[in-house]
């Protein structure tokens, strides 16, 4: 029997990095030091250890967390974490994120995150089914996973395919539960999840940008005008979330100078032909390589490109103090948690670089997310009862208007309006399906959060967007907390 090795000693502390940003953004509050405690703490954190039987029938004990920062809000809300470099902190601090962020985007969660201490790369699909279905079995049993009390998604290592083997483990320890599909999101549509998830929080990070590079007054100081278009833009990781955002930034016009993955980065300052890269990976299994583009084998050389926008898209702590004063880029958008340190910040804030913070930009995900949840809850797809009902609410008006105009009413008597012939009638437009209906309630909530922050900055002077960010946060679960009465 073997046991997973523990975490080195360069593991950082990314719980204290979140509890400063909040202090930091406490400071411009008025609440009282008693509910700010309350608020900032982690509420429960869960350690476990079980036995995974190996392929070769050998056993190993493996490490697994699940933290519930806030229950301000049920159930609590956050992803599930495959990662070799897991530990407590960083599923507390990933918790405490979760939570400002649900409070700050609108969504009536508290946060939560989980995570196994493993590499999936090194397990068999079988072993994985093992060890997920292993840890549902540990949370279900300590009141960790239910759809009113506690729903993991998918995050870091994981995906569709461990999310159905929660769902499908929750129903077996709890098979008269009727709503065992919302005990987990991000599911496969076969087994209740919803279209645009997947795409979610990379689309969400472009909704976000496209909001902020959208404002002339704080462009202009940046010499970034122009909106989107034409802009020089890095990516850090292709996964769904930059694999996505990408793909929005390329369909907005930007250009794609560099990308960067776990095995090297590529660099164009000409631009990148995002689905040929793709291509050229699924081929040869890397980046590197590819015809036009400078091979750069340490990926994390893509930060220091220059570029008017540089997304780390991949893990925390990747813009950290050491290389911030070599970082072009004039805005960084987080699409990953936590990608840039408090002490990197310091350094970059004092350049003038705008940092659109992790805190609402990569909360696409969350929000659909929400959307699935309520999906499974009511047990009937968005936009099912309404479909035909708008279709011919459609057509009823457009044969009100030919009437009309058969009558010679409406404009004189002249019926050029409307096609002649005898089906005058134009075809139907398309009507919003479900995925129209969720991507269309995302952009929504993604510039209303945008702009509520920048607002709140800009009338309450705060120093930067991550500061009016966690304070709007503050300001809701405080606002929770005093209607449920728990602080008079």
């Amino acid at each position: 029997m073997t046991i997973a090795s523990t975490p080195g000693p360069s593991a950082c502390n990314l719980f204290e990095n979140v509890i400063g940003f909040f202090d930091r953004a406490a400071a411009h509050t008025r609440h009282d030091k008693g509910l700010l405690d309350q608020i900032r703490c982690c509420n429960v954190v869960h350690r476990i250890h079980f036995p995974l039987r190996m392929d070769d029938g050998q056993v190993r004990v493996l490490e697994a967390y699940r933290a519930q920062h806030s229950h301000h809000r049920l159930p609590v809300k956050g992803g599930l974490r495959f990662s070799p470099h897991l530990t407590q902190q960083t599923v507390m601090a990933l918790a405490a994120l979760m939570t400002f962020k649900c409070a700050l985007v609108g969504v009536p969660f508290g946060g939560g995150k989980g995570g196994v201490r493993i590499d999936p790369r090194a397990h068999s699909p079988a072993e994985l089914e093992r060890l997920t279905r292993r840890y549902t079995s540990e949370l279900f049993h300590k009141r960790m996973i239910a759809p009113s009390l506690d729903v993991p998604a998918p995050d870091y290592g994981t995906g569709e395919r461990e999310m159905a083997w929660i769902v499908d483990t929750y129903r077996t320890l709890q098979p008269e539960d009727i709503n065992h599909l919302a005990c987990a999101t991000g599911k496969p549509l076969a087994l209740g999840g919803i279209p645009g998830r997947r795409e979610a929080t990379g689309l969400g990070v472009f909704f976000g940008v496209r909001e902020c590079v959208s404002i002339e007054s704080d462009m202009r100081g940046l010499g970034l005008e122009g909106g989107i278009e034409g802009k020089r833009v890095v990516i850090q990781g292709l996964g769904n979330v930059g694999g996505y955002a990408a793909r929005a930034f390329a369909g907005a016009g930007a250009k794609l100078v560099g990308l960067a993955e776990i095995e090297g980065a590529i660099h164009a300052p000409g631009g990148l032909e995002l689905e040929e890269v793709l291509a050229h990976r699924q081929r040869t299994g890397t980046l590197l390589g590819f015809a036009g583009a400078t091979d750069l084998p340490d990926p994390s050389a893509a930060l220091e490109l220059d570029c008017d926008i540089l997304v780390p898209a991949a893990l925390q702590n990747q813009v950290r103090a050491d290389n911030a004063a070599r970082i072009a880029a004039p805005i960084i958008a987080e699409a990953a948690n936590s990608p840039v340190t408090p002490e990197a910040e310091a350094v970059l804030q004092q350049r003038g670089v705008l940092i659109i913070p992790d805190l609402y930009l990569n909360a696409g995900g969350v929000t659909v997310s929400y959307f699935e949840w309520l999906k499974n809850l009511n047990h009937v797809s968005f936009g099912r009862m309404t479909r035909r009902y708008q279709r011919n609410i459609y057509r009823s008006l457009l044969e009100a208007v030919e009437h009309l105009h058969a009558a010679g009413g409406g404009d004189g008597g002249q019926r050029n309006a409307l096609p002649a012939g005898d089906s005058p009638l134009p075809p139907a437009p398309p009507i919003a399906d479900e995925k129209d209906l969720v991507l269309s309630a995302l952009e929504e909530t993604m510039s209303i959060t945008s702009r509520q922050v920048h607002d709140r900055m800009k009338a309450d002077h705060l120093p930067d967007l991550r500061t009016a960010a966690m304070v709007l946060a503050i300001d809701k679960i405080a606002q929770t907390y005093d209607y449920m009465g728990i602080f008079p």
